[in-house]
């Protein structure tokens, strides 16, 4: 992933410029934004990226404390698609982001397929001790690599609300939206999902999240819940209900035994569902090879418990149960 960024003629004028390619999903996104910073306040910005339905959506990326997102982040988050936000920090201590997009996950869909169904996410967090982080490309980093002696505290919250459509003719079993799952890890979409022969078209994703972490001299604990609802299904036949609510939560610990150098860390996962339940629970050592945050290598062994998500991106697959080892290295320059 190349990500290019700064201002054009005038620093109020900022951008954004992502190349992203996989072998493993066989893909390639080009993606972009631009917007105009009035002040501290507010920018507003229009292009590509992250519904703020999450934390780890929230200019986080590639900063987190395992090798990547948890298990119950990927299942509940919303994805990627076109929009307009706004964000700022109008008080001390006070940020937030507004979202109007395309909706959940639209990268991979084209234009003349998506609705006129808006998706309306938001997201606000507090840190009244001063900046969770150090200001940069790492400001929101889950870590506390630069070890202040100084508790630091981030509560924060998140809200999305969308209108989905699965974007295939009912007469195919595959829907092009696979942004939601259900809790036995088959996509919502998907023909007999809730009821044999039976396909749901459109659906309404409810989600509200709320994070909390805490950092002191080299010690980073941080958390989320999740709650999601779906219903006002549109389907090609009768389904035995009218609407699902899952809800699960994320909790990592990581401590810093050589300051800068070698962090150890812990974490876990869970998803209560309409249809199953599902958790993982792991650890590891993440190395920082150069006195820079911007460069390491994680290596984890955790375990996984009915898996209620699949991603090319992602160790997970649907239904999954076992001891998953990774080895990952980043270079964030």
């Amino acid at each position: 992933m190349f990500i290019l960024g700064g201002y054009v003629f005038d620093p109020r004028a900022r951008y954004s410029f992502t190349v992203w390619t996989s072998a493993g999903a066989a893909s390639i996104v080009v993606a972009g934004n631009i917007g105009w910073q009035f002040n501290k306040a507010l920018t507003v910005t229009g292009g590509y990226t992250g519904a703020p339905g999450s934390r780890s959506l929230v200019a986080t990326f590639p900063f987190f404390t395992a090798t990547d997102r948890s298990m119950a982040d990927n299942f509940f988050r919303p994805g990627f698609t076109q929009g307009v936000w706004a964000n700022g920090e109008p008080v001390k201590g006070l940020n937030y982001l507004a979202f109007v997009g395309n909706g959940l996950n639209t990268l991979n869909i084209s234009a003349n397929k998506i609705d006129t169904h808006l998706l309306l996410s938001g997201s606000a967090w507090w840190e009244p001790l001063g900046p969770y982080g150090e200001p940069g490309k790492s400001r929101n980093m889950y870590d506390d690599y630069f070890a202040s002696d100084k508790v630091r505290i981030r509560l924060g919250t998140s809200y999305t609300r969308s209108r989905e459509d699965r974007f295939s003719n009912l007469d195919q079993s595959s829907p092009e939206n696979t942004s939601l799952y259900n809790s036995d890890g088959v996509l919502t979409f998907s023909t007999g999902a809730f009821a044999p022969g039976v396909t749901v078209d459109l659906a309404t994703y409810r989600l509200w999240a709320a994070d909390g972490g805490i950092k002191w001299n080299g010690l980073a604990v941080n958390g989320q819940y999740f709650m999601r609802w779906l219903n006002d299904f549109e389907a090609d036949g009768p389904l035995p209900l009218a609407s699902t609510f899952d809800h699960g939560a994320e909790l990592s610990a990581s401590y810093f035994v050589d300051p800068k150098k070698v962090m150890l860390f812990g974490r876990g996962s869970w998803v209560r569902g309409q249809f199953g339940d599902s958790h993982e629970y792991g650890g590891g050592i993440k190395w920082f090879l150069l006195p820079t945050e911007r460069l390491w290598v994680n290596t984890e062994l955790f375990r996984v418990s009915h898996a209620p998500y699949s991603g090319a991106f992602t160790p997970y697959t649907a239904g999954m149960t076992g001891w998953v080892p990774m080895v990952q290295t980043v270079l964030a320059f």
